[in-house]
């Protein structure tokens, strides 16, 4: 059982807490089998939501996974407690955003597309050292698929955006 960190890069202006909105949010993955080292071409999403049960009863992942090259069996899990939040704080440095439980299998790539939420976002106006606010407007469904958002915060008349999004992978221990 290795865990796997995917930690996610941006750039972020007027905007804060940027977060893969509900159980059912899809985390697309590319994922490389450890066994032989394929890796298909097609994306695979898996969510909090849908389980699927480990062969020989050893509980359940969200996604298993049979290698269509060596025919292994192989499974991916999101633990759940480890989803947190792209704040201000963040801007521009790698966070782990989640990380996976896997089995004989590690994802390669990730896709971020839609479903995220995020929170408006002030800068503080005067010079004190307090960094800023949270605006009170809320984005949903924010779709990253360009790797990239803008639309406007009318609370605090100030243009949003994330942009220069990068991932990787990082093992934890």
């Amino acid at each position: 059982m290795v865990k796997i960190g995917l930690q996610f890069k941006a750039f972020i202006e007027n905007v804060t807490g940027l977060v893969a909105e509900g159980e059912d949010f899809r985390w697309y993955l590319k994922l490389k089998c450890a066994n032989c080292g394929e890796i298909p071409d097609h994306w695979q999403y898996i969510d909090q939501e849908e389980k699927q049960p480990l062969k020989g009863g050893r509980g359940e992942a969200s996604a298993v996974i049979k290698c269509k090259l060596c025919s292994r069996e192989n499974s991916i899990d999101i633990l759940a407690d480890t989803v947190a939040s792209y704040d201000m704080a963040d801007n521009n440095q790698y966070k782990t955003i989640v990380v996976f439980d896997c089995r004989g299998i590690e994802p390669v790539d990730f896709s971020p597309r839609n479903g995220w939420k995020v929170l408006g976002w002030k800068e503080n106006d005067d010079d004190d050292d307090e960094p800023g606010r949270v605006s009170g407007t809320e984005f949903t469904d924010v779709d990253l698929t360009e790797m990239e958002w803008a639309d406007y915060d009318e609370r605090s008349g100030e243009s949003t955006v994330i942009s220069e999004v990068e991932v990787k992978f990082v093992t934890v221990k």
